[in-house]
C-alpha cells in the first residue's frame, strides 16, 4: 500500500494543536499561581544567599490568599474578564 502526504500532515495537525493545548493550560496556570511562585522562589533565592526571606514569605502568603478567593469566586460568561 502507498501511504500518501495527507495522511503525515494530519499527524502533524494533530500533534500541533495538541501542543497548543498544552502551552495554553501552562499560560492559564501561571497566569493563575504566578504571583505566589515569583513570590516564594523570592524568598528561596533571599534565603540561599544568606538574607531574610521574611517580606518574601509574607508576600507568598497573600498571594496564596488571593490566589484562594480568585478560584472560589463564581465565574460565568457574564463576569467574564471583569477584575482583570
Amino acid at each position: 500500500m502507498k501511504r500518501t502526504t495527507k495522511q503525515f500532515g494530519q499527524g502533524m495537525t494533530e500533534y500541533i494543536i495538541i501542543v497548543a493545548l498544552v502551552a495554553i493550560a501552562g499560560i492559564a496556570a501561571y497566569s493563575f499561581f504566578g504571583g505566589t511562585l515569583r513570590s516564594s522562589l523570592g524568598g528561596v533565592a533571599a534565603e540561599l544567599s544568606g538574607g531574610d526571606n521574611s517580606g518574601a514569605l509574607t508576600q507568598a502568603q497573600g498571594q496564596a490568599t488571593k490566589t484562594t478567593a480568585e478560584g472560589a469566586t463564581q465565574k460565568t460568561l457574564a463576569t467574564y474578564g471583569a477584575g482583570n
